[in-house]
């Protein structure tokens, strides 16, 4: 990916479907009354939707295409930030729910170390290793979570 504008398309979707569909595992969990998995989900939404601004403010002066689906360039049929919705499975405890969330955060981690080992474009380079480095900070928060959790201490608090 060699262009900036191409790079904050993929950006702005990929941050809109992670905070979208953590919403819908938020949504699924507290209908169905697994309050503490939902608030899990609601905060990964708040963390996405931080970094969907954050890719708006950058593209803000910048002509950001209107990709159509197919033109996106995912590593799978999914954007890589976007939750398993296997996940709204009203049971779901909170270790199968940290992994879900795990899971997510680091595909898209992967997919922007992905894009700044492969560019040959140094502000694309630029961009893509401030964006996996957010992502990792994401990645290292969940693993401290979960091993919060098999330890057997209490979860952090939602500020």
């Amino acid at each position: 990916m060699d262009s900036v504008e191409v790079f904050l398309a993929h950006s702005i979707r990929l941050e809109q479907e992670a905070a979208r569909r953590f919403e819908q595992l938020a949504d699924a969990m507290q209908t169905n009354g697994n309050v503490e998995a939902g608030q899990l989900f609601k905060r990964l939404a708040a963390f996405s939707r931080m970094h969907l601004a954050d890719a708006q403010a950058r593209a803000g002066f910048r002509d950001v295409p209107e990709l159509p689906e197919q033109a996106y360039q995912w590593p799978d049929i999914e954007s890589p930030e976007t939750a398993a919705i296997w996940a709204a499975d009203p049971f779901i405890g909170r270790e199968q729910a940290l992994e879900v969330a795990l899971e997510a955060e680091s595909a898209g981690l992967a997919f922007y170390e992905g894009i700044r080992q492969a560019t040959n474009d140094p502000e694309v380079r630029r961009f893509a290793q401030e964006f996996a480095e957010e992502e990792a900070q994401h990645v290292a928060e969940l693993q401290r979570w979960l091993a919060r959790h098999r330890s057997g201490q209490p979860m952090p608090q939602a500020t």
